[in-house]
């Protein structure tokens, strides 16, 4: 590649809308862009059974792999491919595949946890947080989780109490001061996302 990727980091809570302005912005610059999900780089636990993997912090920065991520992003700024992890939302862990990338123009990294991180903060060439309101953010990820990945009710309401709200709090929110850019709702937000997409197409000229 004849100059480095651009990359753009996309950050928020749970269910704020991080997929949806990231696919947005992917569609806009069409093929020259990929989107890597912090939730690849969830940690397999395979050697930890099922019944205690289910029970473990998915919402502490400690449940990624993120130096792997780090590795990923700073060889496809290099120019070369990468084989990116494939993890289960079923059954908790890698499902041991893997899906070869492409090295693009623009990098797109979303997650929930990316700004806290500061290894991969310096990659990152413009930081996004996703602001959305944490009932809506509730209600999208109770209907995700229970309709898309299998998750009981109850399981759903133990998790949110004991992990995701505690760990919103004091890692996600806090990472907010990280950004160049907050968006309320994503890209529900139509006018934000057309003057940053805007934006962006002129730094990547």
């Amino acid at each position: 590649m004849d100059c480095s990727p651009f990359v753009i980091g996309v950050a928020g809570g749970t269910a704020s809308g991080k997929t949806t302005l990231s696919t947005k912005l992917k569609q806009a610059i069409a093929d020259d862009a990929i989107i890597l999900s912090h939730d690849f780089y969830y940690r397999a636990n395979s050697e930890i059974p099922f019944e205690q993997r289910i029970k473990l912090n998915y919402d502490h920065p400690n449940a990624f792999d993120t130096d792997l991520l780090v590795e990923d992003v700073k060889k496809l700024k290099s120019g070369r491919a990468i084989d990116r992890p494939v993890y289960s939302f079923v059954t908790y862990t890698r499902t041991g595949e893997t899906v070869h990338v492409e090295p693009t123009r623009v990098i797109i990294v979303e997650g929930i946890l990316i700004f806290e991180n500061k290894d991969l903060l310096d990659l990152m060439d413009i930081k996004v947080f996703v602001d959305t309101d944490a009932d809506i953010r509730l209600l999208r990820r109770l209907t995700r989780d229970v309709k898309e990945r299998g998750r009981s009710l109850d399981s759903f309401i133990a998790q949110y109490i004991n992990t995701v709200k505690p760990m919103h709090e004091q890692f996600v929110e806090p990472s907010k001061k990280n950004a160049d850019i907050i968006i309320p709702q994503g890209g529900e937000n139509p006018v934000a996302l057309h003057m940053l997409i805007d934006h962006i197409k002129a730094l990547i000229r």
